[in-house]
């Protein structure tokens, strides 16, 4: 529990932890009243106070307002590190790395699919294999792939037929992260990879058929060619197995490098090597390539939904219009350059479960956007709502150019099971006009509403700090659930 840790109020929305004991720097929360008595109730102020501990850390150890206990870090933790003093750790970035959302816009309108929903939602479920472990039968790939998938990411899918080159021009890094070297990823990852690819996964992933139901920024929309009653598609997984070993494999390299660097550690989920040693640029590489899968995997799965909505409605790719609008990852360790107090620094910043939102004419947002800034999206619960938002300034310079992520868990799955027991949450969710499918009934009895946050308050905590501006709101339709 988080009660004993100091706080102090800011303003209406950002709360800081004072630099006490062996912290390098103080904490920064972002939060309203009503959400920091929530989070006071798990230990995540702790974890914000633990990270700034560690070496090396330039600026304030922070967590956006979706923040709740996560393995080493905070969900929604976000902190940099000097390339030559600080250090690389798997707990900042998290076991699904480079878990991610896209979003697709489309031709359609509300109106030209509400009755086939049902329709749409089944031929996704059966075309995007969902659930623990779910594998791909038609899509074997050989050791020589996989690898070339880890170096190149979303380039080899479009490279292979699966999408077009536009769509690289709207991811984040292109699709591509470099530094990657399958090399130090392990046997057993590349096991564990090479079913995987082109399926969602379990838990909090899913693909969700949706509609823009507001619109807060008429010019932003417009940039982004988004407008009210527009039929959308949101995509939410990352790098599956793969991620989840190299996660696992590094922790062991990094608990052992801990002790050979005399790095002493507030937790031993915080296990980290310098960035410039051999331990840690080995986890960056094997990162990177796990980044790349899951780039790989979201554009597969894009290509799929495509030709889904091709196959039950019977309409041509022209027609539907389902170009990508972005793609971001929110569980990766980035190297970028910031300025600090004056004076422009390399960095490594880590971001788990959380979202780069970087402000217009940045030089690292695509072309078509620099005028608006990068999108940010923001997915909620499969009961509520979604939301488009774009970077800014402030958040480039309070946070490194990071928002949340998402709604942020309320409850764990168990607490959620017992929540839903004996409901009709399918039933439920089709008195709101929402069908969904999922994996099995205990997956979707997890991802009960109530097991989060309202996304609408994070988003407004988000909106009224500075840190991302609201765009649009999206309605959900149609659900696929891991």
């Amino acid at each position: 529990m988080s009660n004993d840790i100091e706080i102090k109020k800011l303003d209406d929305f950002r709360w800081l932890l004072p630099k006490k004991g062996k912290m390098r720097t103080e904490g920064l929360v972002y939060a309203d009243e009503a959400m920091m008595t929530e989070v006071r109730k798990d230990a995540s102020l702790e974890q914000v106070a633990n990270v700034a501990c560690l070496p090396g850390i330039v600026g304030r150890s922070m967590a956006m307002p979706d923040i709740h206990w996560g393995y080493g870090f905070p969900i929604g933790g976000v902190a940099a590190f000097d390339m030559e003093e600080g250090i690389i750790s798997p707990g900042g970035v998290g076991y699904d790395i480079n878990c991610g959302v896209r979003l697709l816009r489309s031709a359609l309108t509300v109106g030209d699919i509400k009755d086939q929903i049902p329709a749409l939602v089944e031929a996704l479920f059966r075309n995007v294999p969902c659930g623990v472990g779910s594998r791909r039968k038609d899509l074997r790939l050989s050791t020589q792939q996989l690898d070339e998938i880890l170096l190149k990411g979303a380039r080899w899918a479009i490279a292979h037929g699966y999408g077009s080159s536009n769509d690289l021009q709207h991811i984040e890094e292109e699709g591509s992260i470099g530094g990657g070297n399958p090399e130090y990823v392990s046997a057993e990852a590349h096991k564990r990879g090479e079913t995987q690819l082109g399926t969602l996964g379990s838990g909090n992933h899913f693909v969700e058929i949706g509609y823009i139901e507001e619109i807060y920024d008429e010019a932003a929309a417009r940039g982004m060619s988004l407008r009210e009653r527009q039929v959308t598609v949101l995509i939410h997984t990352g790098s599956r197995g793969l991620g989840h070993q190299v996660c696992d494999d590094y922790i062991k390299v990094l608990l052992a490098a801990s002790s050979k660097y005399n790095i002493e550690l507030p937790d031993k989920q915080l296990c980290c090597a310098p960035i410039t040693s051999g331990e840690g640029q080995r986890y960056l590489a094997a990162m990177a390539c796990a980044a790349n899968f899951a780039f790989c995997n979201r554009q597969l799965i894009s290509h799929w939904v495509r030709e889904t909505f091709q196959e039950v409605l019977q309409t041509g790719p022209k027609d539907l219009g389902l170009d990508l609008v972005y793609d971001v990852c929110h569980n990766i360790a980035k190297i970028e350059t910031h300025e600090v107090n004056g004076k422009r620094r390399r960095l490594c910043v880590h971001r788990k479960g959380a979202t780069r939102a970087f402000p217009p004419h940045s030089p690292l947002i695509p072309q078509d956007y620099r005028e608006i800034g990068q999108p940010v999206l923001i997915p909620g619960d499969m009961g509520r709502y979604s939301y488009v938002l774009v970077g800014t300034e402030t958040a480039l310079k309070e946070t490194f150019g990071s928002t949340c992520h998402g709604a942020g868990r309320l409850l764990s799955r168990h607490q959620a099971k017992k929540a839903a027991k004996g409901r009709p949450i399918i039933r439920e969710l089709q008195d709101q006009g929402i069908y969904v499918r999922g994996a099995g009934k205990g997956t979707i009895k997890e991802e009960i509403s109530e097991a989060y946050k309202d996304v609408s308050d994070v988003v407004s905590v988000v909106h009224k700090a500075g840190i991302g501006k609201k765009v649009a709101r999206l309605k959900p339709m149609g659900v696929i659930k891991g």
